[in-house]
């Protein structure tokens, strides 16, 4: 049985986010639109970039006609300061492709310090714009364009003749001028690049080549992600499995085969030999989680059975044949990696289940249990949930409580392993 009909969840596909939104989960699309010139060449551009969703070809900031190409082209406009801007509408995952890294994009690909023209192409049409959807983008474009004018005065060029507004409306230009390089691939579209480059500045590389062998954990998260910071804080903060997880950005996923969109944050990968098996977007409680991780560790097994739907081991079975006799340590929950039993306080109950004096403090909670007309008080564990038998009352040596626990859902490690793992 795979992981997602355990949970009834299917892993989520690129369609069906752009189509939903997760819920407590940080959106990182974003819009731009651009003026650098003829829109053709600056569309193709765009979209060969990691993290553009759809780049879009049209018109924006102008006023007084209905734009269209023949109306922006007439030569009685050439000139008119209220014409309408060939532009690219970029939708991009700004956790992918920051609106830093675009506009830089932007800035090297024409000449700025032209103004309504991009060389021979002349008219108010090929003006140099950028138009902001938020604040974050204009803070962002005014520093690159201060930062790029010093580069280009260095260079011997003028000045930066770029206009940044608000976007107020974009028209989508006639289809025909959509992917207009894929549609005619003898066309072109001129080349005004300054050859003025930002210095580059390489994010962090992140090698996952230990994310391609055996079952893996990926967050990925953002800056300024208050979900990822409430996920860690609430769910993870205290995980210490056997499965290791770690946190990403969405730009540093190379070499693993993802299905799973990645603009929203967190969302959380379950992965085997370097392949996504399940991808969950939004934040997901902490029952959420450890139900979600032991479907992806446990699989249909008698231990899943005994987590999650209060299922009991046989008596002397494989398990507490292997854990009734080891050497010093603690018995840790199989999910989370948390102390919940110490050998120093277990015995032999004679009952064919692991049997403990008491659990390690503040490891279990308890629970009234009154399935199978019986009164009963139910363990689980404290940091996982997931159930782990019983406690009966004077029924251990000396009139102590006895802690009867399945051992399927239990690890041991011995206590210096334990002491290092700390």
């Amino acid at each position: 049985m795979t992981l997602s009909s355990l949970l009834g969840l299917a892993s989520i596909s690129h369609a069906a986010v752009l189509n939903s939104k997760p819920e407590q989960a940080s959106s990182h699309i974003k819009t731009l639109v651009l003026g650098s010139g003829c829109f053709w060449g600056a569309e193709k551009r765009y979209e060969a970039l990691p993290g553009v969703i759809d780049a879009e070809s049209g018109y924006a900031d102008g006023r007084g006609f209905k734009a269209s190409y023949k109306a922006i082209t007439a030569s009685s406009r050439r000139f008119d300061p209220n014409n309408y801007a060939e532009v690219v509408r970029v939708t991009y995952n700004a956790s992918r492709l920051s609106t830093e890294s675009l506009l830089k994009v932007y800035f090297e690909s024409h000449d700025p310090t032209q103004k309504n023209r991009q060389g021979n192409d002349v008219g108010t049409q090929y003006r140099s714009t950028i138009l902001y959807t938020d604040e974050a983008q204009k803070t962002t474009a005014a520093s690159l364009k201060e930062q790029y004018q010093a580069l280009l005065t260095q260079a011997g060029y003028g000045q930066i003749q770029t206009t940044l507004k608000p976007l107020s409306a974009f028209v989508r230009a006639e289809e025909y001028h959509q992917n207009y390089l894929v549609k005619n691939p003898n066309g072109y579209c001129p080349d005004h690049s300054t050859g003025v480059t930002f210095a580059d500045v390489q994010e962090q590389s992140v090698d996952n080549k230990a994310l391609l062998t055996g079952k893996h954990i990926v967050v990925i998260d953002a800056p300024y992600c208050p979900y990822c910071d409430k996920f860690k804080q609430q769910v993870v903060n205290d995980y210490q499995g056997s499965i290791a997880l770690h946190f990403r950005r969405a730009s540093q996923l190379q070499d693993l085969s993802i299905m799973s969109a990645t603009w929203a944050t967190p969302t959380i990968l379950f992965m085997e030999n370097g392949k996504e098996v399940a991808g969950f977007q939004g934040y997901m409680d902490r029952k959420t989680f450890y139900r979600a991780l032991g479907a992806f560790k446990l699989g249909d097994s008698d231990a899943y059975t005994t987590a999650f739907e209060q299922g009991t081991d046989r008596p002397f079975c494989k398990q507490y044949d292997l854990f009734k006799q080891t050497g010093d340590g603690v018995f840790i929950d199989k999910l989370s990696g948390q102390a919940l039993f110490d050998t120093k306080d277990r015995f032999n109950s004679g009952t064919g289940w692991l049997s403990f004096k008491h659990p390690v403090a503040g490891s279990v909670t308890y629970h009234e249990d009154n399935s199978h007309g019986m009164q009963r008080t139910e363990l689980r564990s404290s940091s996982s949930g997931i159930h782990l038998g019983h406690v009966f009352a004077n029924e251990g040596p000396g009139g102590s409580d006895r802690y009867c626990i399945n051992a399927t859902v239990l690890e041991f490690k011995s206590r210096q392993d334990y002491q290092v793992s700390q």
